[in-house]
This record gives structure tokens, sequence and C-alpha cells, in this order.
């Protein structure tokens, strides 16, 4: 029978109802926030995987990450889903964003691909979700806005131009790493499909615990979970769990239900010009003309696409 599942749906709050948003701020407070921590999130990532292989990294993420989640859940007491057919929505949407898009950038590192060669092939998100939603989706693009995606990418290429070695780059690595630019691209647009009311909370306890199931025994038989306990390894964990993977990632999802899907998407195009900046603060790397130039036609591109 039709009606032999669940016929009951997920409550449906509104995006800016919950709490794990941060509602109050304004789109865009949350925008810099997460530009700000997602290009921070390189200099963890690159500093963490010195002493965990990526699997097992990430199985230490997933699982702190669940272990937040459910004090989150258990205090809150948000809506959970209520049929199959959401939760495997839910499920998918975290396996993309986190599993499939931070497991193949992380083992692209691992095989020793540059900072710079992995940041410009998953610059190319923005122009990637772009020509999907000119393809398949209503909203149209103006001559500005593809303008705007064209200077980003040129931007983010003199940026981190100086990084890139290609004499670094595997067939391996550019593997990986095509699967991340994939899988985040993917994950953006399937969540705002498909979620486009979950509740954002419930929906991290679920994408965690799916997200370590499938982790785990990647990190155990692959790398047999060689864990090198450090702080810094800690620090890392803590600081990409819930100012990334929990606060950033909701403020993107946040982001995505109040705007274009392009416009979103191309704040990424800021994420290597935080991490070159970050890297100058902390390592003392000062930006030359070009690295400088390019900052500034990424900032230009980003303002087409969002005017």
């Amino acid at each position: 029978m039709r009606n032999a599942a669940p016929a009951l749906r997920m409550q449906q709050p509104d995006a800016s109802a919950s709490p794990a948003t941060a509602p109050a701020l304004p789109s865009s407070l949350l925008a810099w926030y997460f530009v700000l921590v997602w290009g921070s999130g390189y200099l963890a990532t690159k500093t963490a995987l010195q002493y965990a292989p990526p699997f097992t990294f990430l199985t230490l993420r997933f699982a702190f990450g669940l272990a937040c989640a459910a004090l989150w859940a258990f205090i809150a007491r948000p809506p959970l889903p209520t049929s199959w057919r959401e939760f495997g929505h839910i499920a998918v949407a975290g396996l993309l964003m986190h599993a499939v898009n931070l497991g193949g950038s992380h083992y692209a590192q691992y095989l020793h691909m540059s900072a710079g060669v992995a940041a410009l092939i998953l610059a190319l998100q923005p122009l990637l979700t772009a020509l999907i939603v000119w393809r398949f989706s209503r909203e149209k693009l103006k001559r500005n806005q593809w303008a705007g995606i064209l200077l980003g990418l040129i931007g983010v290429a003199l940026v981190v131009g100086h990084k890139i070695n290609l004499n670094d780059v595997s067939l391996a690595a550019l593997i990986a790493v095509g699967i991340s630019l994939v899988g985040i691209t993917v994950a953006t647009l399937y969540q705002r499909k498909y979620c486009p009311h979950v509740d954002l909370r419930s929906a991290a306890l679920i994408q965690f615990a799916v997200c370590m199931a499938v982790m785990a025994p990647l990190a155990w038989s692959i790398e047999g979970f060689r864990i090198h306990w450090t702080w810094q390894l800690v620090a890392a964990v803590v600081f990409l769990v819930i100012c990334g993977s929990i606060l950033a990632v909701n403020a993107l999802h946040t982001l995505m239900r109040r705007g274009a899907a392009t416009k979103v998407t191309s704040l990424l195009y800021l994420t290597p010009i935080i991490a070159v900046v970050m890297e100058m603060a902390f390592f003392g790397v000062v930006p030359d003309a070009l690295m400088i130039t390019g900052m500034m036609i990424a900032c230009l591109g980003v303002a087409l696409v969002n005017r």
C-alpha cells in the first residue's frame, strides 16, 4: 500500500528559527564567519595530518562531532525525522558534505598535493555550481555574475600560484581532490533541494553518526588507526568540529536557504585568501604584489556575483 510507510513528516521550522544557525545574525555576518573559519581550516588540517592519517583523523573528527551533537540534541530536544525518506536525504547530504568532501581533500593532501593545487581545484566549485544551476534550475545568472565567477577563479589562481608545485601532483591525488570537489558541490545543492526545512541540530547528529560509521572501517583497515596524540591534534579536532563542521556548515546551509546557490558558493573564492592571510600572520609569509592583486580580483568577483 502506498501509505504503509509512516506518513508523518518532520516538523518544518523556519530556517531563521533554529538556534543552530544564529538566527538573529544578518547574512553578511554569517558569510564572513563561514569564510574566516573555512579559510583557516586549511592550516588546522595541515597541522593535524602530521599526527594522524586522513581517514583516522576524520574518524576522530566525526566521533567528537557526534558527541557534541548528541549533547546538543539532548539539551535542545530538536525535532527528529519521522520518515525513513527524510532520514535518508539527511544521511546522503551528510555523507557528501563531510565524508566525501573532507575524505577526498584530506587524502589529496596526505598524498603530498600542495595546498596551492588543492585550493585552486576546489575553487572551481562556484563555477561548477553555476553551471549546474544554469542547466537544471530556474535560477538564471546575469552577465555580471558570470564575469564575477570567472574573475574570482582568476583571483584565486593568482593568490595560490606561488604555492603550486606540479611535481607533487599525482593521478591519485587529482582523483581524490576531484572527488572532494564533486562531493561539496553536490552536497550543497542536494541539501538545499531535499532538506530545505530540516532542523540543523538533529541533522548534525545523524550526519556525524553515518559519516563515522563509514570512515571508521576505512581508518582501521587501510591505516591501522595510527594516532600520535599531541595537543596540536586535539586542538585541530576541537576547532574543526565546533567552529567548522557544526557552526560553519550550519551557517552555509542557512545562507543557502536565504539566498541563491551561486551567490553563496562564490564566497568560497575568499577562503584561499583567508588561508594566505592566516599563513602570513602565523608563519611570517609576506604576500607579494601578484598575490595582493589576486586578492583584489577575487573580492571583485564575489562582489559582482552578489550584486
